[in-house]
């Protein structure tokens, strides 16, 4: 029951703020698809880079989409309103309370994912979205999810949760095989970045997209930091809770 009212809560939000939330997942991939897809006329992995481009833009709209829908709101609950503490005293499971937010913001990156490719269809690139792919993006989502509650978890602030979009969202964005391979980086440095979850993300529903096999070792990965930041979200609530 507690899952259903925080997804219920998610739900009025969005319908509330439906046109801004869908602007806001719609201006930058655009702009990052004009100006990469359409300015840059190359190849990359035997493909045009605009076909390479759109798998990329749709997994890093699914982290995107997450973690804002989750790292404000949770910070504003939490230092301002104070309803974290309401939660906490109410009858509700907290264990219910934080998987209805990871699945809420999941589902708001996965929207945030359609939009991308409801926007590319005219296209024809001939790429391929299927019920695979859109389980890991959702999949994507809750992993930055979980982050989104740990870092508002932890912030001073409300103004800590733009400073970690700075320093997390916008460098994974980049560097996690989005615009171009993580294979084109030094050794070392490449083998961490290839790890990250959004790079992850990003090869497998880009190998979909091209009919290939795309393995389970990506799932696993995130599921790895799935059980992580999930369990840091656990801990952190209930010391909370019994202090």
């Amino acid at each position: 029951m507690g899952i259903i009212t925080v997804l219920w809560e998610k739900w009025t939000e969005f319908k509330r703020d439906f046109y801004k939330i869908t602007l806001a997942a719609m201006i930058s991939p655009l702009m990052y698809l004009v100006i990469f897809g359409m300015g840059i006329q190359t190849t990359s992995h035997g493909e045009p880079y605009l076909n390479y481009l759109i798998p990329g833009i749709v997994a890093m709209s699914s982290m995107t989409g997450s973690f804002s829908a989750v790292a404000q709101n949770m910070s504003v609950q939490r230092l301002y309103e104070k309803a974290l503490d309401q939660v906490m005293i109410s009858p509700t499971p907290l264990w219910q309370f934080i998987l209805g937010q990871i699945i809420g913001g999941s589902m708001r990156g996965m929207y945030s994912s359609c939009i991308i490719m409801l926007l590319t269809m005219p296209i024809h690139t001939g790429l391929i979205f299927n019920g695979y792919s859109f389980f890991i993006l959702f999949l994507d989502g809750m992993v930055f999810s979980t982050i989104a509650l740990v870092l508002s978890f932890t912030a001073k602030s409300y103004a800590d949760a733009p400073k970690y979009t700075s320093y997390i969202i916008t460098p994974m964005s980049f560097l996690c095989n989005t615009f171009f391979s993580t294979e084109q980086m030094p050794a070392g440095f490449r083998q961490i970045v290839s790890i990250l979850p959004l790079s992850q993300c990003s090869s497998m529903v880009r190998s979909i997209a091209y009919g290939e096999n795309p393995g389970y070792l990506g799932v696993i990965i995130l599921l790895v930091y799935l059980a992580i930041f999930s369990t840091i979200s656990f801990i952190f609530i209930y010391k909370k809770k019994n202090l």
